[in-house]
């Protein structure tokens, strides 16, 4: 039970600091969404995304963080593979799935649904 309230916490944790941004900012969703990559790069690279993720679980996996941390943890196993090539490799093997499962669902819903732009 105190797993699930930690996943809240922390996911919602993230989920408000985009929504704040978003609100009080002239930040894009790219924008957005981009810094929350860096962060899971920047938590990943050294070495403090698994301390949190051992408590917050998917509360901190799921959102893009995770993606960040994912992709720097493949692009360092590929680079102590395969050097710089390896780096570039498995970045991208490490989350392919996830990147092949975002493209299409944006392709279906952008086939449903109409894009609205943020008005300044």
């Amino acid at each position: 039970m105190l797993t699930y309230l930690w996943v809240f916490l922390i996911g919602g944790a993230v989920c408000a600091i985009g929504q704040l941004l978003i609100i009080k900012t002239k930040f894009t969703s790219a924008r957005i969404l981009v810094t929350f990559v860096m962060i899971g790069i920047i938590l990943e690279a050294f070495g403090l995304f698994d301390k949190i993720a051992q408590f917050a679980k998917a509360g901190i996996n799921v959102p893009i963080i995770g993606f960040g941390a994912s992709l720097t943890k493949g692009a360092i196993a590929g680079a102590e593979a395969k050097g710089i090539i390896g780096a570039v490799t498995g970045g991208l093997e490490a989350v392919a799935a996830g990147v092949t499962v975002a493209v299409l669902f944006a392709f279906i819903f952008g086939l449903i649904f109409k894009a609205k732009t943020k008005k300044n």
